[in-house]
């Protein structure tokens, strides 16, 4: 990057904890690594996009920052997103599945109230005389769904560890983020039943007055959503090669259409094999496959006159444009 570039893109990720370590992964492993030579700055670049700057914030805070626009660009948990992005929506969900930092926001109760599901929370709930107390670091989301239940609550914001809540005393029941589940079996808490919030993982989000407002940033969308897409698109994929003797390349392709389940992005790719001593004609098929179906692929690809299967990992899959870009389009046109 030279001195005199300017730069008017910012992109926020996680300062830390898994989900920054998994954000810096998946932008290296999309060719987008970030350089950042003092660990303890909040600052850093990425070489191979010199027009943006990348800054380290706590997950929630990110989706503040992208929704009053100092930030245009963010990766964080779809939890907070919901929780914290306003109801004017200036916060655009541009990529919703990441690939990682699956969890989900639920109602949990102790194990000693007895209570399994929706129903007998809200008979609690009407035992009590009162509202239900529930600790939660998400009163917007928590709030709407006991509403939509017609169950009676008080809402308890509150930060840090919430599965003692309920042993304290200050709440009945929590509304928190769960993955394995094993901090609430360690707390004696179950989850409730039908008691999900929202199934959450990484996003990337923008701010959409900036995306309408500013070409680079329209651009850099763009961008950010092809390396995504062609990366998360292939990763599951593999190339397979197989060698065939036959008349021609069609005479390929057709064994491969009558044999083969699985027969690449559109078709096979079909190259003659220039051989020196042998007098019948070679040719050399690529497809595509999913990585769990490569065995169930192999078979087939045998089956239709195939030898010398080869098996490589594939590193982006592009296409013409990503469609997520398009929904992005079609999202700021609409309003």
């Amino acid at each position: 990057m030279t001195g005199t570039q300017t730069i008017n893109t910012r992109i926020s990720l996680p300062s830390k904890g898994r989900l920054a370590e998994e954000s810096l992964a998946l932008l290296a492993a999309c060719g987008l690594t970030v350089y950042k030579p003092n660990p303890r700055q909040y600052e850093a670049l990425i070489p191979s996009l010199p027009g943006i700057k990348v800054l380290f914030q706590r997950p929630a805070d990110i989706v503040v920052s992208v929704r009053d626009g100092s930030v245009d660009f963010g990766i964080t948990g779809l939890d907070v997103v919901a929780e914290r992005r306003g109801p004017n929506g200036d916060v655009l969900v541009l990529h919703e599945a990441l690939g990682f930092g699956g969890c989900w926001v639920a109602l949990a109760a102790p194990e000693s109230l007895g209570v399994g599901d929706l129903e007998g929370l809200k008979r609690f709930s009407e035992q009590l005389k009162r509202p239900l107390r529930v600790a939660t670091k998400y009163p917007n989301l928590a709030g709407a769904f006991l509403t939509e239940r017609q169950i009676r609550a008080s809402l308890i914001t509150a930060e840090g560890t919430l599965e003692t809540a309920p042993a304290i005393g200050y709440a009945d029941i929590i509304a928190d983020v769960v993955s394995s589940g094993q901090t609430l079996r360690d707390n004696r808490l179950q989850l409730i039943e039908n008691g999900v919030i929202l199934q959450s993982e990484a996003v990337l989000i923008a701010n959409k007055d900036r995306l309408r407002s500013c070409s680079e940033t329209l651009e850099m969308a763009r961008v950010l959503l092809e390396y995504l897409e062609a990366h998360l698109r292939a990763r599951d994929a593999l190339a397979i090669f197989a060698n065939m003797r036959a008349g021609s390349a069609e005479e390929v392709a057709n064994r491969i259409f009558e044999n083969c389940s699985i027969t690449g992005l559109q078709g096979p790719t079909v190259s003659r094999v220039i051989v020196r001593e042998d007098n019948q004609s070679w040719y050399a098929a690529n497809l595509i496959v999913p990585r769990k179906r490569l065995f169930q692929t192999i078979q087939e690809v045998r089956a239709a006159g195939g030898s010398g299967v080869v098996a490589v990992p594939v590193a982006y899959i592009f296409e013409e444009e990503p469609p997520r870009y398009r929904r992005m389009l079609e999202a700021l046109e609409k309003g």
